[in-house]
């Protein structure tokens, strides 16, 4: 570690998410929330934080695991009443949908004026998306999402620059990226893993019990959250890239 580097963690420690009492969880589709970070929600929601989740994209084109001949503006509805019932199961009953085409059929700027408004109106201290920054990560929703979360944590404390988009500022603290490469922070989650499962199984459209994917994304989601809860000496655990305000600009040692 460098001398800079060393000092700006001394001087500047990572926001210790689970301190702070209101979070806005942002996805891509439907059910993203809940394979990145469905057991912290679970397990803030039981603390009695504020939490809101907003769901991008209809998730309309996710058709691979959905029922044979379904036509994307109904898959888009059957996504919707499966996102709301795993959001229950997690505890959580404020979930918001910003009604943006899957597929990335919609312009950048219109889906980041969106999440700034988001933030403008419910007024969270934690940020929590995707990691645009990960290499491998080539799903332009799962990008733009997070790019777009990326520039609005920086802009939400800044009163002139909401009031130009049409909102307020808001006392945002910190951003928490799940599904990241980058993990700098970790929070335990034993007893809330089995309520994640139980989330992501309300997705019957993308993940039929027995199905291939269904397999394929319990199986992932177990090894994680073992591999996570080794280093906080809990059974289960999520990662997360985490950075506060003071990160967030001209700072690259962060």
């Amino acid at each position: 570690m460098s001398l800079t580097k060393w000092i700006v963690k001394k001087a500047a420690p990572l926001p210790k998410i689970e301190s702070f009492d209101r979070f806005l969880f942002v996805g891509p589709h439907p059910d993203d929330i809940e394979v990145g970070a469905g057991a912290t929600a679970a397990k803030l929601a039981a603390a009695g934080k504020q939490i809101r989740f907003l769901i991008c994209t209809d998730g309309r084109f996710g058709i691979d695991n959905a029922p044979k001949g379904i036509l994307p503006d109904a898959l888009a509805a059957i996504r919707k009443e499966e996102a709301i019932a795993s959001a229950v199961v997690l505890g959580v009953r404020d979930v918001r949908f910003g009604g943006f085409s899957d597929g990335a059929l919609y312009r950048p700027e219109e889906l980041f004026t969106a999440i700034l408004r988001e933030i403008g109106e419910f007024q969270p201290q934690v940020l929590l998306c995707p990691d645009p920054s990960v290499s491998s990560e080539c799903h332009a929703d799962h990008l733009n999402v997070g790019e777009a979360c990326r520039r609005a944590a920086c802009f939400a404390p800044n009163a002139a620059i909401m009031e130009s988009y049409q909102t307020k500022r808001a006392p945002l603290q910190a951003v928490a990226f799940f599904m990241t490469a980058d993990v700098n922070q970790i929070i335990g989650t034993s007893g809330y893993f089995e309520r994640q499962m139980e989330a992501l199984a309300c997705h019957k459209s993308q993940f039929p019990k027995g199905c291939a994917a269904e397999k394929s994304i319990t199986m992932y989601l177990k090894i994680r959250s073992v591999d996570f809860g080794l280093h906080t000496l809990q059974k289960t655990g999520e990662g997360f890239r985490v950075l506060g305000q003071t990160h967030m600009h001209c700072l690259p040692e962060a």
